[in-house]
């Protein structure tokens, strides 16, 4: 505990120093911590944090998000963002969240010029260097601010200040953007995203709470000849919690193939977090 209580501290001096700060806000664990700690070390008059909004942000996600920022009494603005309109995002290239960054991190930019904020600052935490991630690069590119990473803070740790905050995010799953669920090489559509969050909307609803719907485009014979486009759901539920799927698999399908896939798959393997 006094390891992490000197890396929280070297946190705050951090925050400190580059105050008055944005913040880039998701609702996640990290970026949670980030911004209850900028709003306790700061207070509200020098920081803000930043909720990106497209439709590859779940509805379910940003309204939680709102009510955490609201119960921290932390100021928080939604700005939309048109990743979805850059042509190198919406081909889903293996580096796709480098592009959403950069359009994330450019609204920050403007903003903090425009009212004068010192530093922009994101949620990625000591853990994260250990893979390979393109947002990494906007960040760099942008000179955003990394204080969670600087400061030494692994997952473990912010998930324990979390909880010592109160934070309900201190056990929350991990919670990729929708357009994760769309194979690298598949483009990103509104349409396709809107599927996703409905989909998986349905599968939560079921009393699931650890899983993704993986969208696959496939071609399907036209009855006029040729072919069309349509999309398989391949569900994976955390191996936990396969034990529902029995008597859930018949609504689960039904209610999948209700918001427009033409087939559903259980992945046998589950989902397990990468």
């Amino acid at each position: 505990m006094e390891l992490l209580g000197a890396k929280q501290q070297a946190l705050r001096l951090a925050l400190q120093r580059h105050a008055p700060l944005l913040v880039a806000y998701s609702g996640g664990v990290d970026s949670a911590y980030l911004l209850a700690e900028a709003r306790r070390t700061l207070g509200r008059g020098a920081m803000l944090g930043v909720i990106a909004d497209s439709p590859s942000l779940p509805r379910r996600a940003l309204a939680e998000a709102l009510a955490l920022a609201a119960a921290l009494d932390a100021p928080v603005e939604v700005v939309p963002t048109a990743e979805l309109e850059n042509p190198a995002y919406a081909q889903n290239p293996v580096n796709r969240c480098y592009f959403c960054k950069a359009e994330l991190f450019s609204n920050l930019e403007r903003i903090a010029e425009s009212r004068n904020f010192r530093g922009l600052a994101y949620g990625e935490n000591a853990d994260d260097m250990r893979q390979v991630r393109p947002g990494r690069q906007a960040a760099a590119e942008f000179q955003v601010l990394a204080p969670l990473r600087d400061a030494g803070l692994t997952k473990a740790e912010i998930r324990s200040a979390s909880r010592a905050l109160g934070l309900p995010t201190a056990d929350a799953p991990a919670q990729p953007c929708l357009s994760s669920r769309i194979p690298h090489g598949t483009p990103v559509t509104a349409d396709a995203l809107a599927m996703v969050e409905a989909g998986e909307e349905w599968v939560r609803s079921l009393g699931f709470s650890v899983f993704r719907v993986r969208h696959i485009e496939q071609e399907a014979a036209a009855a006029h000849g040729g072919a069309v486009s349509a999309a398989l759901a391949r569900v994976q539920i955390a191996p936990e919690e396969m034990c529902k799927l029995p008597e859930a698999t018949l609504r689960l399908e039904a209610g999948l193939r209700a918001v427009g896939y033409a087939a559903v798959e259980i992945d046998p393997q589950g989902y397990r977090a990468s």
